[in-house]
């Protein structure tokens, strides 16, 4: 169960940002095609596509990130 009152927000709106970034970063990449010149790339596609993955990404967040446990662990 998630403790809402005790998440601290801005530490997982942080976490959560740099996580999204990173999947939409990686889709990108994932989309691109190897031999295809950059010219010919569907750019527009391809950054719905990411901006896309990266609001799923934020949205897995909401239920938890593991970077918030590693963290504790480590500071706390």
């Amino acid at each position: 169960m998630i403790d809402w009152k005790a998440r601290d927000w801005g530490r997982w709106a942080k976490l959560a940002l740099i996580r999204a970034l990173k999947t939409m970063a990686q889709t990108a990449v994932s989309l691109y095609t190897v031999g295809s010149l950059i010219t010919d790339m569907d750019w527009m596609a391809i950054f719905e596509i990411s901006a896309g993955a990266a609001v799923f990404s934020l949205i897995t967040s909401v239920a938890g990130l593991p970077e918030e446990k590693d963290d504790k662990d480590n500071n706390g």
